[in-house]
């Protein structure tokens, strides 16, 4: 008999490109997601349920086991760590760039430089790797907001387009990952439940593969 397994499923953006995906690998809530207030949800698999919660409490789920898989930015794992999972697939879904960026034309300041971010930990990282010190200010939104008003000499944050950046007088710097969204897996759960979340993984690995060929062969 199936084991139960439950996914976590990151809200926003990312749940719109990642529901399509699990319908391709035959996993469909039984419910319309977008207009309900529930959070979690049955699926065409009936030992396979999926939980819908903020990105940033993905990892946390996964690594304490309160759920069996996850879909996460590579960004949120950067930034919270992924140890006690398993990172077994790229979805291929949800792509942008991590990086660094400042007023346009701007040299980087001597001395510590002030950088807005939410994503502390990699910005602690990623300039600690330089040799640059900083002082860390976080923020949740609009950190181009930050350089404006002189609350910050640069940011960390997601670029999509760099439309926003351009539009604030500011211009990307150095990438510091590139992003997508990525199928994690509780190591516990994957020793005990193995053949059942072996399967999804191949569903969704199918999946993506047969996306990417398609792609190639529209290209």
């Amino acid at each position: 008999m199936d084991q139960p397994i439950t996914i976590a499923l990151t809200k926003g953006r990312i749940l719109k490109e990642t529901l399509p995906l699990l319908a391709e690998a035959g996993i469909e809530p039984l419910e319309d997601i977008s207009s309900s207030r529930k959070l979690i949800f049955p699926t065409t698999m009936p030992h396979v349920q999926m939980v819908v919660i903020r990105g940033t409490d993905v990892p946390t789920y996964v690594k304490l086991g309160s759920a069996d898989l996850g879909i996460a930015g590579k960004d949120m794992l950067l930034e919270f760590g992924a140890e006690d999972m398993y990172e077994p697939l790229d979805l291929d879904i949800a792509r942008c760039k991590l990086m660094t960026a400042g007023r346009a034309g701007e040299a980087m300041p001597e001395g510590r430089v002030r950088v807005a971010t939410k994503f502390v930990n990699v910005a602690r990282r990623h300039f600690a790797e330089r040799g640059v010190q900083v002082e860390l200010i976080k923020l949740y939104g609009a950190m181009e907001l930050a350089p404006l008003m002189d609350l910050a000499d640069m940011i960390v944050d997601i670029v999509d387009t760099g439309n926003t950046l351009r539009a604030n007088g500011m211009e990307p710097r150095e990438l510091i990952a590139s992003v997508s969204s990525r199928l994690v897996v509780n190591k516990a759960a994957m020793k005990r439940k193995h053949s059942s979340i072996q399967e999804i993984v191949d569903k969704l690995s199918a999946a993506v593969l047969a996306r990417q060929g398609g792609e190639v062969a529209n290209g």
